[in-house]
């Protein structure tokens, strides 16, 4: 298990569409990649776009699940259910990890 070798707190939105399959997926997927990768570091915000619905007009966001990483820069946004846990780490800018490799958060 690797963590961030950072004092960095990472800032993570999800953008989610009410409790459907492919959102609640990705929930799953970014809290178990957010416990292993940055324990303590990290704050994660979850969005139901069919409850607030003027905050993904102002992302831009088009479609859900959606993440975006605020913080630290540069700002990244990853379309789907995160189940590609390589995929995330390289959205985050984190190193990957063969232990686990590709979509082990299914």
């Amino acid at each position: 298990m690797q963590s961030a070798n950072t004092t960095e707190n990472y800032v993570l939105r999800l953008y989610i569409t009410g409790a459907n399959h492919h959102s609640m997926m990705a929930v799953k997927n970014i809290k178990m990649i957010c416990e292993t990768y940055l324990p303590g570091a990290y704050t994660l915000e979850i969005i139901d776009v069919y409850q607030q619905p003027h905050l993904a007009e102002e992302e831009d966001i088009i479609a859900a699940p959606t993440l975006i990483k605020l913080s630290p820069a540069p700002r990244r946004k990853l379309i789907g259910n995160l189940s590609d846990t390589q995929r995330v780490l390289a959205a985050l800018d984190l190193p990957g990890d063969t232990k686990y490799g590709e979509g082990a958060f299914v």
